[in-house]
């Protein structure tokens, strides 16, 4: 493409952007190119005192436009795009526009091979690893990411460990923590893990073959309702999903507070939380009318003395 520069854009925008909504003094707008399969836009003509005018969206795509035309020559490397036109305060002059184009590393997306992913999975192996024998492979585990290396984790791992002790097999998930692959956000993934503890003497490998696929259906649950752990940390349990008749007599899923932590994640420190299932004749007698029935679900775990 013919070079295309920031005075380009300023040029061309310029009689475009003068054609303001009455009132408007100023404007902003803001683009974030392009980075691992997704792009944001934003802004708008704001009034005297800051607050925005709500006319003046069709200018918004003449704007792209010429964005789209900065990108396309790539003069300079950038990935942040910032417009900006202040009306001219003499009668029937033509207003002030800039264009300025910034490449922001702190905005650079998690490439699909960051290290950051493995670091995690270490720390979080080493954990489990205080309470038992972790199994070198995973019980279950879903292969399926995108070219950005995203499972519906949003990250690349989406599995579930199996750590054995003397008294029972703990199944956790893998990955919920790992940082988001394709974003720069300073995060640990959703920021949990969750585990179940199991009686190996009263389930069958099939069995623990299926509670371990169940884990990684409530990852995707948890993943995909990002305040899942704020409410358990709130309301320290809470009744989450029912179970399919394949679990009978197990009926329900309570979610609750665990007092550990895994610590030494690339981002901080991240909540476990306990998967409990439980047979509908634990709950029924009792008022679910509240906030994620959170009282039943607590006097249910502590019929169970687990503490929440």
């Amino acid at each position: 493409m013919t070079s295309y520069s920031n005075s380009d854009a300023a040029r061309d925008l310029r009689p475009v952007l003068d054609k303001a909504p009455i009132g408007a003094v100023n404007g902003e707008w803001f683009f974030i190119t392009e980075q691992a399969g997704v792009s944001s836009q934003y802004g708008g003509y704001m009034y005297a005192d800051g607050s925005h005018v709500t006319a003046g969206d069709q200018v918004f795509q003449r704007v792209c436009n010429v964005v789209d035309k900065l990108e396309a020559s790539q003069i300079q490397s950038f990935n942040k795009v910032i417009v900006r036109w202040t009306k001219s305060t003499i009668p029937f002059m033509r207003g002030r526009v800039t264009v300025d184009t910034i490449f922001d590393e702190t905005i650079v997306p998690r490439g699909p091979l960051s290290p950051m992913y493995e670091a995690a999975a270490v720390v979080r192996r080493a954990f489990w690893e205080r309470y038992g024998d972790v199994s070198d492979s995973f019980i279950a585990e879903r292969d399926d990411a995108n070219v950005h290396n995203q499972t519906k984790w949003f990250g690349p791992h989406r599995r579930v460990l199996s750590t054995k002790s003397s008294t029972k097999l703990t199944l956790a998930t893998d990955g919920l923590s790992t940082p988001w692959a394709g974003v720069a956000n300073p995060e640990n993934g959703v920021e949990c893990e969750l585990f179940m503890e199991l009686d190996v003497s009263e389930n069958t490998s099939q069995q623990i073959d299926d509670w371990a696929h169940l884990l990684i259906s409530l990852g995707d649950f948890v993943a995909d309702g990002y305040q899942v752990a704020a409410d358990v940390e709130k309301y320290r349990a809470i009744l989450f999903c029912s179970l399919s008749d394949d679990y009978k007599p197990m009926t329900r899923i309570i979610l609750s507070h665990d007092a550990r932590q895994i610590e030494g994640l690339p981002f901080g420190s991240v909540p476990l939380i306990r998967v409990t299932p439980i047979a509908e004749s634990e709950i029924e007698n009792h008022d679910q009318s509240d906030e994620w029935a959170s009282n039943a679900a607590r006097h249910a775990l502590a019929e169970r003395r687990i503490e929440a």
